[in-house]
Formats: C-alpha cells, structure tokens, sequence
C-alpha cells in the first residue's frame, strides 16, 4: 500500500524554540520527564503540544492501528480513559519509520519517547503539525484489549464554520481550540483517535494513491450529482474527509468509487493529517461502494444557425501519450460533446512531450488527436496554434504547453491573417463591421510580466458559414496555476492565495484587449474559453468581467451546477465561458464525463457554448 506520506521525516520541535529552528529538527530534547504523563497532556489544548521537545515515560494507552508499509511506518495510541475535555486529543502516533512495529491491534502499552511535531511537507509549506513521538520504547501490559468507540463524524458532530480568525502573524496554532465551533479544531482536537462515518458519500474520486473523498455532511452545498460544491471562500466545506486504507489490499481492495456513489456502512479508523489534502481517515474498516453513481453527460447537437464552442483542458496531451487516451478524447469531442464547430483546447504539448530537447512544434500532438477525431467518426478538424518560446510558458518542464484552436471546415471559416508568432502582440484594427486582427491566430500581449512562466492567450477570428458576414473573436486562455498558494487547511487563517496575483493581472490584460474590440465595433461578438485556474467568484474574474464587457456564463447556471473540478473533494469551477453582450442569450452547457470519476481521460470536464453570431 505506497502512500505519498512515506516519504515524510519526523521533525521535533519545541514549542518556545520554533521562532529559532531554520529549518525543523530540534537537535536537541529536553531533558524533562514527564511521570505521570497521559496522552491527553501530550496533546494539549492547542494544535502544538505542551511538551514538544520534552521526553515523556511510560504513557499508558491501547493500539488501536498500525501502519506497517513504507517508510513512515508506526502505530496509533489511544487512552481509554479519556479527560473531560473535548479539545484534548485522547490518542497519538508512535513513529517508528522504516521498522515495523512489533505491537498488535488490541495492545496495552505503555510507551515513553520524545514528544515531536511534524509538519507534512516541511514546516516552510504553511500546513497543520501532527504531533507524535519519536525514538520511541513501549512495553505491552496485556493483549486483545478492547477499542475505544470511535467517534462519529456526522453534520452534528462537525461545526458549519471552517476555521478561527488568526492572530498578527496569521497562525492559528496557539489558538486554544474549539471543537463544537470551528470543523479544523474539531478534527484537531481528534487528531489519531479513532473516528467513523457512516453511509458516507463520495464527493472525490479514488485516485492513483488509492485515496478518495467523503463528507459527514451530505446535504451542505450538495450538488446536482451528489459532490460537495465549492461556493465561496468563506465556506471551504469542513465535512470533507479524504479516506486511506491500513487493510491489506490482499484482504479487501480499496474501493473504486466516482462522486455520486457512497460508503455505506461504517468506514473507521485513527484520524491523521497529511499534505496531499489534509485530515483524513485511515481506514481500519471500510465500507463497500453502492453500484453506480451518476451517468457522463451527453450535451446536445448544435442547430445549423448555431455555432458550438468549446473549452477542453487535455491534460499534458503530446505523442507521447498513449494511443487510448487519443481515442478517447476523441470520442468525448465526437460524441459526449456532439462535434462543436470550434475548440479551445489546453495544455497541448510540443511533438517531443516531456522531453527538453528545444522541440516547440506541436503538428505532431494535434494531427494524432484529429486523426482520432475523424477515426471515431468525426469532422475532419483543422487546428491552428502559435508555437512558444522554449520553456518560457510553464507547465511540465520541455512539454511547452499551450492553447491551440480545432475547428470544422466544413461548418466554421477561420480568417487567417499572417504575422502572429510566440512574442508579436496582436492588435485591434478597423472599425466596426470591418474590425479585425493584426495576426490571426495572435497573442495577446506575450511579452507582459503577467504572462511570465504562462501560457499566453491565442485569438482567433471565425465565421459560421450558415450564417454570412458572421464575425466571432475566440480568446482561448490558461491563465497560471494555484501553486505556492497555502492551504483551505493550513495552519495560516485565511490562507494566502499568492498565485492570484499573476492571474489577476493577466485577467485585466484579457479585459483590456476585449475592451479594445469593442471599442472598435460595440457590436462585436468574442467569447473568452478556457482553464483559468480561478473561481466565478475570484478577483480574478471580477477583473476579467470588470466593465460589464463579458458575461461569465457559469453564473448563469443553478448554483448547484457550476462546476467542472473535483479537488480535495470540492466540486469547484476553474474552466470558464464568457461573453461580449451580443452573445450573453447563449445556451451554455458543463459536460460532466471527467471530474467526478476515478477512470478520466482528463481531470476537467469539458464545456460547451452554443451561440446565433
């Protein structure tokens, strides 16, 4: 069973000494014993024990799990007989990395050791600590002892309210916690307790890591299909719940699960906290997957005066990838998404993929996906795009992503208009029903700091051949990821969102040169599509819309509809569609055949717009 925390090192920090370490190892321990100790006190009241740093001896408590893979290996430790207190942990993980633990479930120890907080993914990258004990001796008093109750997790047991307000420095760690009024403190004051949900539902899929999402809330922001929707900052939706699994899979699988499906029956375990996604259920029994959630989607054909665009983030495609992830891209396009007349597509990678050889080209990649296209009964797609400046657009280093276009000749005109290239700016020319593009395809400003290590926006000029004289402005965009910003969970409250800044000026950037357009022809029609890695409810969108210039089509949407994401187990939008106000009366539809299932050809769902130029 590999996890992702097997990487992980124990760091031993004492309390007064954390503003001192550099880096997170306190070299040194006190010298301190604490007789009498229960675990309870080595916990604390706060989310950094009391003790830290301290040496703690013969510490009552039953084994209640053992993790015995990988090399964060150990077990968990839990007093049966707890405080009165509800912000004390009544439990604690032994670290024993690489040696498997000679204990057994059921076990009465007592165990002594250094009490340590560990901060996962080092203490720089602003998450929780767990607190443990390291070079740990424990002594077994007597076996199969029975198991504390587990506590149950439900929407009674978890506040609606997320996380404190923080001090100055932002840290919530020296909070005292509040688990009847904050859903962070709740799981903090539970941390490596045994906890259970029942009948849970599955608002992430399982993933790669053998890993999926539930809540103990299934009725709070619940979307149309059953996921968790991600709706505001203020609300992060604290019953999500990210579920591993301590069995063997030799003794029981883990379960294959797609948002929309649930674990019924009782999923228990010690509650732990890691930094791929924060608290999560180790699961010593887990519940088994009801037999199916809800169907991918099939949007609708386009009507002959309308013309279809649509958004796809394709996910590091390049010749490289195999033939059936081609195959089924395709598919989708042809099929779930009924043959738009016009796709944005991002994240296509040069002909050589991954490798950094200075190849930028990117024929390769997109004849192999209209090749499939036409394979799986398609139209005979045309592409255009603008090759980058080597390694000068972010993205996996040497695949050299970009946005390109497909289009159906035999339905859409694309207007060609030499001169676009990786650093000429494309500009505004004309007026009125004469207004065009310098280049077209072109680039949006490529050469601004905003597009810095980013892909650069590609626009293009189009015409529905049904529809004579019709003129649409396609922008197809990525705007920067959310890297280097801290975590819904992390220790600072509210979390910094550093990455917002790129893409708030990059928004203003699209903004100012569809001002432009229609400055030049207030009739003009531009739908701005694509992977803008931010909410509808972002300074980055309100930027991209600031004038009224563009309408974002997924407010207009049910609530409960928008998104196209699934991430930590909140349906979220980060793809988006907008419009110039000759186009906003379009029929816009998110087409969910990717987000929500563990088997995706990639992880966004595509979207689909359908307008009368």
């Amino acid at each position: 069973m590999p996890s992702r925390r097997s990487l992980r090192r124990p760091l031993a920090l004492s309390a007064v000494a954390c503003a001192a370490l550099a880096g997170g190892l306190l070299t040194t321990t006190q010298s301190a014993s604490a007789a009498g100790t229960r675990i309870h006190d080595i916990q604390g009241s706060t989310r950094i024990s009391p003790l830290a740093g301290q040496e703690v001896s013969e510490v009552p408590g039953t084994v209640t799990a053992i993790r015995s893979f990988g090399s964060a290996r150990g077990f968990w430790v839990q007093d049966p007989h707890p405080d009165k207190n509800p912000a004390t942990s009544e439990a604690v993980f032994v670290f024993t990395g690489k040696e498997t633990p000679k204990v057994a479930v059921g076990d009465s120890i007592t165990f002594s050791g250094t009490v340590s907080e560990y901060y996962p993914g080092g203490k720089d990258a602003g998450l929780q600590s767990v607190t443990e004990i390291t070079g740990a001796s424990w002594k077994t008093v007597s076996s199969d002892a029975p198991l504390p109750a587990a506590f149950k997790l439900n929407a009674a047991s978890v506040p609606n309210r997320y996380a404190p307000s923080a001090g100055s420095d932002k840290s919530i760690e020296s909070l005292k916690l509040r688990p009847t009024s904050y859903a962070l403190d709740r799981y903090e004051s539970l941390e490596g307790m045994r906890v259970a949900v029942s009948g849970a539902p599955v608002v992430g899929p399982t993933n790669s890591y053998h890993e999926l999402w539930v809540t103990a809330e299934p009725r709070h922001n619940r979307t149309t299909r059953g996921g968790t929707l991600y709706r505001s900052y203020a609300d992060p939706n604290g019953g999500r719940l990210k579920v591993t699994s301590l069995i063997p899979f030799s003794q029981q699988p883990f379960p294959v699960a797609d948002v929309g499906q649930a674990l019924t029956g009782t999923t228990a375990g010690p509650l732990d906290y890691d930094n791929f996604g924060g608290y999560s259920l180790q699961a010593t029994e887990l519940g088994k997957v009801t037999d199916h959630g809800p169907a991918p989607e099939t949007t609708r054909k386009q009507k002959s005066d309308e013309l279809a665009v649509a958004t796809y983030n394709v996910e590091n495609l390049s010749p490289a990838t195999p033939q059936a992830k081609f195959d089924r891209l395709a598919k989708a396009l042809v099929t779930n998404l009924s043959a738009p007349d016009v796709v944005a597509l991002e994240e296509v990678q040069d002909d050589s993929g991954p490798k950094d050889n200075g190849v930028v080209t990117a024929g390769e990649t997109l004849k192999k996906l209209t090749d499939a296209i036409k394979a799986a009964g398609g139209p005979a797609y045309e592409s255009r795009q603008i090759d980058p400046v080597n390694d000068k657009d972010g993205g996996q280093p040497g695949g050299n992503i970009r946005t390109a276009f497909l289009f159906n000749p035999d339905r859409v005109s694309f207007t060609d208009v030499k001169g676009g290239d990786a650093t000429t700016p494309v500009k505004v020319v004309g007026d009125h029903a004469k207004t065009t593009l310098s280049a077209s395809p072109g680039r949006i400003a490529p050469a601004d700091e905003a597009w810095k290590d980013s892909r650069k926006p590609l626009v293009g000029q189009f015409s529905l051949k049904s529809r004579p004289g019709s003129r649409v402005f396609v922008i197809a965009n990525h705007f920067n990821s959310k890297g280097g910003d801290q975590g819904l969970d992390s220790r600072f409250q509210p979390p910094t969102r550093s990455s917002e800044t790129q893409r708030t000026g990059q928004a203003k950037l699209v903004n100012g040169f569809v001002k432009e357009l229609l400055a030049k022809d207030p009739k003009a029609g531009v739908v701005v599509a694509g992977d803008l890695n931010d909410y509808q409810f972002s300074p980055a969108l309100k930027d991209l819309t600031a004038g009224g210039v563009l309408t974002d089509q997924v407010k207009r949407l049910p609530a409960a509809e928008r998104y196209g994401y699934v991430y930590s187990g909140n349906s979220q939008v980060l793809d988006h569609m907008l419009t110039t106000r000759p186009l906003t009366r379009a029929d816009y539809d998110i087409v969910h055949i990717n987000a929500e299932y563990a088997d995706q050809a990639s992880d966004h769902d595509p979207q689909v717009l359908r307008i009368r130029p």
